[in-house]
Parts: C-alpha cells; sequence; structure tokens
C-alpha cells in the first residue's frame, strides 16, 4: 500500500506504536512511528528493505562484499546466501585456488571461479553473486564464464564497466550492477547502456571512500565531502528516480563503504538507498574463506594501524599497516616474478612488490610475506562471530 493510503489517526499518539509502510516507487519500506499530532517520522526510524534486482529478492536489503584473492569464497558466500543476503565471491586471484596455477594462470582462473561457484551452489539454494573488476586482464573470461554458470549476479568495479551488458543473451537472469563512486560515473553508464546495448542497469552500487581494499578515488578526494556517501547517495537516488519515471524502470541504489552496524544501515536508508553491501564486518566471522591469522589481524588492529597505501595496481588501497607495509614505505622491494599480469593497470616491471602474491599470502595466514586489506571500520571488529552475528547486527 501506498504511503498515502495509511491512517495515522487508527494508531496509538505515542511513539510507541510502530507501522511498515511500503514504498514501491523505492522498492523499499519503512518502519515509522506516529506522533500526536498524526505525523510520520520517516527520519530517525528503522528501515526494511525490500530489495529486487531483476527477479533476485533476498529476504534482506545486504549484498555481501565481494572480496578478492581468496576471502570470500564458497564458504562466506554460502552462508551470507542462506542467510537471507546475496552473497559475493571475489573473482580477482581466484586462480590461486588451483593447483599448478602458475603455468597457465588464465585457464586456471576459469576452472578456479567455475570450481567455486558449484561449491557454493552445493551449500546453498540462495542468492549469489561475483564481483569481476574491470582491470583484470581476464575481464572478458570471467564475466563469460559466470554467465555459463548462470550466477544471479555479476558486479563490477574498479573501472567502469561500459559493455557489460554486451555479454547478455537476450534470456538471462543474471543481473549487471555497476559500481560507481559519483554521479558521474552513474550518468556515463546508463548513458553508455540504454544508448547502445538499450540496457538499463540492474543496480547501481554506491562505494564510498570508507570502504576496503582498491578505491575509486584520488588519495586526496578520500576524505572530501564530495566524495561521502552523505552526498552521493542522495544524488544517485535522485537520478534512479529520473530513469523510473522517464524509463519505466526501477534501479535499486545499494550504499557501500564503511557500513558496520545497524545504526550506518539506517543512516544510508534515510539517505535514499534501497539497500546495503558490507564487507569488511564479514571478515572475521567463522565462515569467512580467509585463515585464522588473517581474521585475527583484523580483530588485533587498532584505529591508528588502519592506513592507505599506494597499490603497485595505481589506486590507493585502505589496508592494516604492518612490518610488510612499513617495509614498502620505507622503500624496500620484494622481488619477485611475475607470472600473472592480472591487473591491466600494474606495472610489474617496477612494481615494488607482487600485490596478488601479497593478499594471497596474508589470505593463508603469512602476514610476514603480505598484509590485510580492510574498511575503515575494520578496528571495531573485536572477535572472531558468524554471519548470522553480524547480520544481527546490521538489522
Amino acid at each position: 500500500m501506498a504511503a498515502s493510503s495509511i491512517d495515522a489517526r487508527q494508531h496509538s499518539p505515542l511513539y510507541t506504536n510502530e507501522i511498515i509502510i511500503f514504498v514501491p516507487s523505492n522498492s523499499y519500506s519503512r518502519k515509522v512511528k506516529i506522533d500526536n499530532h498524526n505525523k510520520l517520522h520517516l527520519k530517525d526510524v528503522k528501515a526494511i528493505g525490500i530489495l529486487k534486482i531483476k527477479g533476485h529478492s533476498p529476504s534482506l536489503p545486504l549484498i555481501q562484499g565481494g572480496m578478492a584473492v581468496g576471502i570470500s569464497l564458497d564458504r562466506l558466500s554460502a552462508a551470507v546466501a542462506n542467510a537471507g543476503g546475496i552473497g559475493v565471491i571475489g573473482t580477482a586471484g581466484i586462480g590461486m585456488t588451483v593447483e599448478g596455477f602458475a603455468s597457465n594462470f588464465r585457464q586456471a582462473s576459469i576452472e578456479g571461479l567455475i570450481n567455486v561457484i558449484r561449491k557454493a551452489r552445493e551449500k546453498s539454494k540462495g542468492i549469489l553473486g561475483v564481483n569481476i573488476m574491470v582491470a583484470l586482464t581476464n575481464y572478458r573470461d570471467m564475466v563469460v564464464t559466470a554467465l555459463k554458470e548462470k550466477i544471479d549476479l555479476i558486479i563490477s568495479g574498479a573501472g567502469l564497466p561500459l559493455d557489460l551488458p554486451s555479454y547478455l543473451k537476450p534470456d538471462s537472469s543474471t543481473a549487471v550492477v555497476p559500481i560507481v563512486s559519483s554521479l558521474k560515473s552513474a550518468r556515463v553508464i546508463f548513458r553508455r547502456w540504454f544508448g547502445k546495448f538499450g540496457y538499463v542497469p540492474d543496480a547501481f552500487i554506491v562505494e564510498g571512500p570508507k570502504a576496503g581494499g582498491h578505491l575509486g578515488y584520488g588519495i586526496e578526494d578520500l576524505d572530501s565531502e564530495e566524495s561521502s556517501l552523505e552526498k552521493t547517495v542522495p544524488e544517485i537516488r535522485e537520478f534512479s528516480d529520473f530513469i523510473a519515471k522517464e524509463y519505466g524502470r526501477e534501479v535499486p541504489i545499494i550504499a557501500a563503504g564503511g557500513i558496520f552496524d545497524r545504526e550506518d544501515v539506517q543512516k544510508m536508508f534515510r539517505l535514499g538507498a534501497t539497500g546495503v553491501q558490507v564487507g569488511t564486518a564479514f571478515i572475521a566471522t567463522q565462515e569467512c574463506d580467509a585463515d585464522i591469522r588473517f581474521k585475527q589481524a583484523l580483530i588485533d588492529a587498532k584505529k591508528e594501524d588502519i592506513t592507505i597505501i599506494k597499490s603497485p595496481v595505481g589506486m590507493p588501497g585502505r589496508a592494516i599497516r604492518n612490518a610488510f607495509v612499513r617495509d614498502v614505505e620505507a622503500g624496500n622491494k620484494k622481488p619477485f616474478t611475475c607470472v600473472y599480469h592480472c591487473i591491466r593497470t600494474c606495472n610489474f616491471r617496477e612494481a615494488p612488490y607482487c600485490i596478488a602474491e601479497a593478499l594471497m599470502n596474508a589470505c593463508r595466514g603469512d602476514l610476514q610475506n603480505g598484509f590485510a586489506f580492510t574498511g575503515s571500520e575494520g578496528y571495531r571488529i573485536e572477535e572472531i562471530s558468524t554471519v548470522k552475528e553480524v547480520i544481527e547486527r546490521l538489522f
């Protein structure tokens, strides 16, 4: 029912009763309170999401962030999907899960993705997605493989996925969701997709500068108000409403970056988000695919340990400063031979270390020869928990 059809007078005049209002135009509902003037208050209350992405409707308005190089594989993604969210497999470096990958990393990556998707499917009948970085040298392989495996969602960022709809067949049920950091990038993608392919994005993930891992911002923009979710989510919400009005298609807005608890989720809904994407909060869970020592690094981290690094791929990244990071900051190189050339923008001939190896070492628990990526709120994690417990903190 529409908000206008609610008769506030039939409810208590006190701030004690709560009702649910469904707002079809934005594809979400809100639990609201009635004051003694029979006015509906939307801004200081809990949001209840109704998220629908190309026919895929999770019971929670939640996407688990796809954390690459071994962090979110079949175990974590399946656990989140089973809990009612959308579980996401990180594809960068997935070939490193295959024995003998160094001899043919491209083929190993295809096999690795097939293996992980199928294992996740064995564990869950829920909604599963993959995160595929545009910057990957094997981007096409990953997209084509995911589609062959009939994955529910393809999420794509670290560059503008301008041609992503070209891979879809007319009867494909796979949703394609770009990650954007600004209204400008959302507009560019929409115009390209609709103009060239007649395709409207199935959702926008709006990733802010508090996210973990590689960031779609210049270092100078990370603390800028212009880059904040408080600025970008309402802007892209308005653009989404324009698309709905002019083109007849709802485009959900998923807020991402720095979301840790219920207060953060509610704030994003008040800004106009339809759902949230959460990554870091799921790392220190029993179900996360990373080694226990990786999870412990996050638990042990203090706020001042979280820093911005200059990644060999040419993008800033948010990570936990450890001995490895300090060594690199001091100008010391870590000799390596590149057998992957996995990221187009990586200058592997001059890079001080191989980021793929460093991240996989860390994932496997070797923090002496690697480091952990984290979001800005990673220091708030205090113990090993479960996917269920994280979701209870969020909703």
